[in-house]
């Protein structure tokens, strides 16, 4: 009897482990701006560094692979803005520790070599940056079809649903028309004085694209799902992104 429970102990340890190392070679793919211009302003923009540190801590404590690619390759800028120290959380703290991440970030994959087969899921972290060159980049585009045709869920925080204004599905139809999305919304921009700034209104565009956009109060947590869909509205609302794409990986 003794051997016989060591026996089952021993294969339920093993399909333990097994079940963790199949976890562990899981990857999910973040896909980040390589803008650093804030229009005409003369000043810097790029990805927010909560919306990226947040869900890559997430996942990465949970025993994902992170892979991050950008539309250059290489050093991914960051919203100086980012780093004001009234935006700063633990997971922006941590960051700004952790050598091995600074060096993701530094050292991004260019989306054009991005195979999507080998990844369960995407993610798009905001910033101002993705107004610029994600809402336009055609290798952006092809990574959110591959998924989206493929059945895997891609998410995306703030400005990063900007990603998906110029997105078409297989019949030449836009992506998200008849969807359920939300991003930064107009009164937000407003609140940061961007308006003018950026090139299109991120509310509006996805409006007229045919998205049924909604949002939550003013820079508190509000995220919707549609399918393999899922946006959130601002920073507060990346780790409850991350939580709802992880419930669907799994």
């Amino acid at each position: 009897m003794k051997n016989t429970m060591k026996t089952i102990l021993a294969v339920i340890l093993t399909m333990a482990s097994f079940t963790i190392q199949a976890q562990k070679k899981q990857k999910i793919l973040f896909v980040l701006t390589s803008h650093d211009k804030l229009g005409n302003t003369g000043k810097a923009t790029g990805s927010w560094i909560e919306e990226f540190a947040t869900p890559y801590y997430y996942f990465t404590d949970k025993g994902y692979e992170v892979v991050i690619a950008t539309p250059n390759g290489g050093q991914a800028p960051i919203d100086p803005k980012s780093n004001d120290p009234s935006f700063q959380t633990e997971a922006t703290k941590r960051y700004y520790a952790d050598s091995k991440a600074q060096k993701a970030l530094s050292t991004t994959e260019k989306l054009a070599s991005v195979n999507h087969k080998k990844f369960s899921a995407v993610f798009y972290p905001g910033g101002h940056g993705p107004m610029w060159d994600l809402s336009n980049d055609q290798n952006s585009m092809k990574i959110i079809q591959d998924f989206y045709n493929n059945n895997k869920p891609i998410a995306f925080v703030c400005h990063g649903s900007a990603a998906l204004v110029n997105v078409t599905d297989k019949a030449g139809n836009y992506l998200i028309s008849g969807k359920k999305v939300t991003s930064f919304c107009n009164t937000e921009e407003s609140a940061v004085q961007l308006t003018e700034v950026v090139p299109f209104s991120l509310e509006n565009k996805l409006k007229e694209r045919g998205a049924k956009y909604s949002k939550g109060n003013d820079w508190s947590s509000y995220v919707v799902q549609d399918g393999l869909l899922i946006s959130g509205q601002n920073p507060q609302s990346s780790e409850a992104v991350a939580e709802k794409l992880l419930s669907k990986i799994k």
